[in-house]
């Protein structure tokens, strides 16, 4: 069954993106060495629209532990408030 999830007040709905396993020089990272990710795609935002300043699509960089973990469809899925959101990223060859 698929859910949908739509975050109430100044909260967003963040897809976890993964992080690289293998090093730019080849190297390959075991999970346990791996840190906990810290970037990922907004996928629902709340209706605070005063607060909240990110979109849809928008691909967000936020603290290591903060949020409320879930899964949804088998992929990694945080909520977490618009105020915690740190920096949304942009390509640097689109600027």
């Amino acid at each position: 069954m698929s859910e949908s999830v739509q975050p109430l007040g100044a909260r967003v709905l963040v897809r976890v993106l993964d992080e690289e396993s293998v090093t730019p020089s080849g190297l390959l990272i075991p999970d346990t060495a791996k840190e906990k990710p810290q970037r990922g795609v907004v996928v629902a935002v709340g209706d605070d629209e005063d607060l909240i300043k990110v979109k849809a699509g928008d691909r967000v960089l936020y603290p290591r532990y903060s949020g409320t973990e879930l899964t949804i469809d088998g992929q990694d899925h945080l909520v977490i408030d618009a105020n915690d959101l740190v920096a949304v990223l942009r390509d640097a060859t689109a600027a």
